[in-house]
């Protein structure tokens, strides 16, 4: 039925012809609930969605799975009720207007169920919406003249990079805005952030019109482009540039294959199971996340739901246009809409699995992006290790990790995302940032400083922050947990006091949150602050303690933007470390479910942000909990970033706190061990200072 195939952007589309016969669902009854919708799904979707519309001049803005409600699904899961339907969900606008309809779609009783109006919102500015920027821009007589001015007479060489434009008081939300940062490229792999221009456009996206060249005078003068070329592809560096006597390879080999196993886009690893989801927007989604507790025997649950749902790039600049730059990449652009296909020995090594990713066009035709998860083991270092320096007896064991993996394209920066799993039990997410930095021209008379880095000569790299939020929905041990704030504090007796006679007592002070409200907090490094996600049910039997899995969180800077700009208002969740409110379905994105142009006021009455979830200050203890947590770096660009950056990593941490009654990975089989304590083996193994020089050393394979 696909007769059609093209591919834009690194998708591959299937096109319907128009005498396909309606696709068959059959096989989609017992796909897992979770699951990201099929091809044939969003074929069925996207002709109810036309068919039941009034006009003809429909655009898909999205089309996506509409996730089962949490209780339905969760009795599913259980054994305690029946299958949920599938179900799409779609944001689709009216051609060359402002309208918006939310449209849900139950695909098992193919109906329409929901069909809303919805106003004073900016949908996500998709890829091809991008696209229109620099299109219209190169022609629009305007922008060639302030090309020529500067001596740039072939347009060819002028490309635009789309963003959102955050907000422009010029114009009213009656508009779909989008600005373009322009560049100069003198071949086609040309760094064009070695030559920025000195003017930005402003477009509509929907109308494909140029509204305004705003072209920045220094003096009264334009500032001539840099056209000193900083390049860094093969084909510039020279045959003489790369040493490869310096480094010798590296092959990574499991030729028993791996340990996971997947059914589906369920995965089974080391004790974990979980599901793996994708969705235009969130990217990676897991669900269902639990572990094997060897000493109970018993599959415990972590997490119901984990995913990026927020970032946020604000710029430092206060001068325009750079008080526009403030790009929240997962919800103006869509975290899944600008992921990579992933290749083997550049972004991922050794045994892969890849999942593909499945989505839609402005039409509503399915498009695949292959290869957009990865999914993999890697060694982890030490798991742990003791040497009894007595005999010199040895023992340790390696850990490994599994990693499942996405890389965006937000124009200029790569983000890399790793959702990494330990043999302890820990959950990390690593973001590794790369690619370009967001640069700006320099006039003769001007300073990078305060407010940015000279990189190259003329060329001005800006602060900025990456600041993201990880939507943390915890199932510890059971969907009732509570949220206790830790700290090292000393102890309050006084130094010669009985009970602190030599003044060096310390101890955890725990303040549990008992309403939304409490439970937002920043971070303290003086106190060492973590957070720990707690079943107040259920006790250690040794600590006397709530099972708990303990946030750690030390790469956390809060937003720098001052309290009443702009953008401190639309990046709230920003502001804070730590927002914690009660579970709602369907309340996901901290920044709001409509992020582009949005002004961050509250009480939109559809756009609701984590404000409003906090405003009503709803109790967050002994219930069905979310956690967001905020993570990321302030960046001071160095000359070492350009002309691309080396990647740099932050990340944020889960890891059991009193959740197991031992070690969780005594499980795992020495690497090495040497138990032989005689004197003269002892004296041996530490004269040769490897525990593998025993005779009565074993080694294991893990």
């Amino acid at each position: 039925m696909f007769a059609d195939t093209s591919s834009i952007a690194g998708y591959t589309i299937f096109r319907e012809e128009p005498n396909d016969a309606a696709p068959d669902l059959s096989k989609q009854r017992s796909v897992h609930p979770l699951d990201q919708l099929s091809i044939e799904e969003i074929r069925v979707a996207s002709r109810l969605i036309r068919d039941h519309a009034p006009s003809s001049t429909l655009k898909f803005n999205c089309l996506t799975l509409r996730e089962p409600k949490k209780a339905e699904y969760a009795a599913f899961r259980d054994g305690r009720g029946p299958r949920p339907d599938r179900r799409a969900f779609a944001i689709v606008l009216e051609k060359g207007t402002p309208n918006v309809l939310e449209v849900v779609a139950n695909l098992t009783s193919v109906v329409i169920e929901e069909w809303t109006n919805v106003s004073d919102v900016g949908p996500t500015l998709t890829l091809e919406d991008l696209d229109v920027c620099e299109r219209v821009a190169r022609n629009d007589p305007r922008v060639v003249r302030a090309c020529e001015e500067i001596g740039i007479t072939d347009m060819s060489k002028v490309f635009l990079d789309a963003w959102a434009i955050g907000f422009d008081s010029r114009w009213g939300t009656d508009r779909r805005l989008q600005q373009g940062i322009a560049y100069w490229r003198n071949s086609a792999s040309d760094n064009q952030y070695a030559h920025p221009l000195d003017f930005t456009v402003v477009v509509d996206t929907e109308k494909e019109e140029v509204l305004a060249v705003d072209v920045r005078r220094v003096n009264g003068e334009r500032t001539p482009p840099s056209f000193a070329e900083h390049n860094y592809l093969p084909e510039f560096m020279g045959p003489n540039f790369y040493d490869n006597t310096k480094l010798k390879p590296i092959d990574i080999t499991q030729p028993e294959g791996v340990s996971f196993k997947m059914q589906g886009n369920m995965i089974s690893w080391a004790g974990y199971k979980m599901h793996i989801g994708f969705n235009y927007r969130e990217g990676i989604v897991l669900s269902d996340v639990s572990m094997l507790d060897q000493y109970e025997q018993r599959q415990r649950p972590l997490f119901n739901r984990i995913s990026v749902v927020e970032m946020v790039v604000p710029y430092g600049n206060p001068d325009p246009p750079h008080h526009r730059k403030h790009a929240f990449d997962v919800g103006e652009y869509g975290t899944g809409l600008m992921t990579n296909s992933l290749k083997l020995g550049c972004d991922c090594k050794g045994a892969i699995h890849y999942l593909d990713a499945v989505m839609a066009t402005s039409s509503g035709d399915p498009a695949i992006v292959e290869n957009a998860v990865c999914i993999h083991e890697e060694d982890n270092g030490l798991l742990y290790k003791h040497t009894d320096y007595r005999d010199g007896s040895v023992i340790s064991a390696r850990d490994r990790k599994l990693i499942i993996s996405q890389i965006i394209t937000a124009a200029n920066y790569e983000y890399a995302f790793y959702h990494t799993f330990s043999l302890d039990g820990t959950y990390k997410l690593e973001i590794k940032l790369t690619g370009m930095l967001n640069t700006y021209c320099m006039h003769e008379s001007e300073s990078a400083a305060p407010y940015g880095t000279e990189v190259a000569p003329a060329i001005n790299a800006h602060n900025h922050q990456h600041i993201f939020s990880l939507r943390v929905d915890p199932e510890i041990d059971g969907h009732s947990n509570s949220i206790v704030q830790s700290d090292a504090v000393p102890s309050d007796a006084e130094v010669g006091s009985p009970e602190n006679l030599y003044g060096n007592g310390f101890y955890c002070k725990k303040t549990p949150f008992r309403t939304a409200k409490d439970g937002v907090a920043s971070y303290c490094h003086e106190t060492s602050r973590s957070w720990d996600i707690i079943n107040p049910h259920r006790l250690n039997p040794s600590s006397g303690k709530p099972v708990a899995y303990k946030i750690l969180n030390n790469n956390c800077p809060a937003i720098l933007a001052k309290p009443g700009s702009m953008v401190w208002k639309r990046a709230a969740f920003a502001r804070k470390s730590l927002w914690v409110t009660p579970y709602k379905d369907y309340q996901l994105f901290p920044a709001g479910d409509y992020v582009c142009q949005s002004s961050g006021q509250q009480g939109h009455p559809y756009n609701s942000t984590v404000e409003d979830w906090v405003a009503k200050d709803e109790s967050i203890e002994d219930t069905d909990i979310v956690c967001y947590v905020q993570f990321g770096l302030t960046h001071f660009p160095r000359t070492e970033d350009f002309p691309i950056m080396p990647a740099e990593p932050v990340s944020v941490m889960l890891r059991a706190s009193n959740f197991f009654v031992k070690n969780p990975a005594l499980w795992v089989p020495p690497s090495d061990i040497a138990m032989d304590k005689s004197s003269k083996n002892a004296f041996s193994q530490k004269q040769a200072g490897s525990c593998c020089a025993s005779k009565s050393g074993v080694n294991s394979k893990l």
